[in-house]
């Protein structure tokens, strides 16, 4: 791995607005959603499907189909009924076919939060699934989705045999940009093993620069830097979004990075840092300039000796 790498650390379209305009808040029917899911006791075996409904939702927003693969039944299939142009059509296909036809198409990564979950677990064997869910992309609400997955549990664990949902666009007037939202997704994409996602939450000429280290300018030179850092952390690297602050010089973007040195000359050490990047959006709340910092010292410690417990 390259120096500059050694300490590097980041974190695992739009609509058009001023960065005087951007909002930090939760609206309303979300915050009573998230206070209605704080207030409910889940089972076992509920909190269980929930957790891999949740785990499902993240590698299928970074098109991540290997592992969507490894999560699903034999033959399981998809169903897909949208709502374009005051029409309804439907599709069903296994999801296997689907993943071929993933692999070859050019694919956008997208942040689907869900609102409400119902779940019914049957016997601890079968699970039913309803998740309410806003699909975002880059920061912007797209489409409204009601998903509905059903789990089997094979050798206890849990396979999704089938995953249907539909599909509504949201109203222009609603597709505003949110840049909790925006920052959410960032960290998922960095936790996507794919440096092109990270990129595109960067504008075409954004630079990004890390403790006033070298600069990479442009979405190349910036996705070439995320896979140098992506190909240390290959196995198990997970990045927890902690806040987003504004403040006079910008926005601070806040994270903690987790995983395991297993890359390329790694040490096999485990590592838990924090830090953050100030970043200048452009009008369309992508990212522009992005310094990053955090302590190049303790992350060495943490390459050598491991992550304290």
């Amino acid at each position: 791995m390259k120096k500059k790498f050694k300490n590097y650390v980041l974190i695992c379209t739009t609509f058009g607005l001023m960065m005087t305009n951007i909002s930090f808040g939760q609206n309303t029917d979300t915050m009573k959603h998230n206070h209605k899911a704080k207030d409910h006791v889940w089972t076992q075996d509920e909190a269980d499907v929930k957790a891999k409904v949740e785990q499902f939702l993240i590698v299928a927003g970074n098109y991540n189909l290997d592992a969507m693969a490894e999560m699903m039944a034999n033959k399981a299939n998809l169903g897909i009924t949208r709502l374009k142009d005051e029409k309804w059509t439907t599709e069903t296909m296994l999801v296997e076919d689907y993943f071929v036809a993933a692999k070859n198409r050019i694919n956008q990564p997208y942040y689907e939060p869900v609102n409400q979950y119902t779940i019914h677990v049957s016997e601890g064997h079968l699970a039913f699934v309803q998740a309410d869910a806003i699909l975002h992309n880059f920061g912007v609400p797209i489409k409204h989705n009601i998903d509905y997955f059903t789990l089997i549990k094979e050798n206890n664990d849990w396979k999704f045999v089938n995953i249907s949902f539909t599909s509504t666009r949201i109203a222009a007037i609603d597709m505003i940009y949110d840049p909790m939202i925006f920052a959410k997704s960032y960290a998922q994409a960095w936790c996507s093993q794919n440096p092109k996602f990270v990129a595109l939450f960067f504008a075409e000429e954004a630079s990004l620069s890390i403790n006033n280290g070298d600069t990479a300018v442009g979405r190349t030179a910036i996705a070439k830097d995320a896979k140098a850092f992506m190909d240390a952390f290959p196995d198990d690297m997970k990045v927890a979004f902690d806040s987003l602050v504004k403040t006079p010089k910008g926005i601070e973007f806040h994270w903690t990075l987790t995983g395991t040195n297993t890359g390329s000359n790694g040490t096999g050490k485990k590592i838990n840092i924090s830090g953050f990047e100030l970043w200048q959006l452009d009008d369309k709340g992508l990212i522009k300039e992005s310094k990053g910092s955090f302590d190049s010292e303790e992350y060495n410690r943490q390459l050598k000796y491991g992550a304290e417990d």
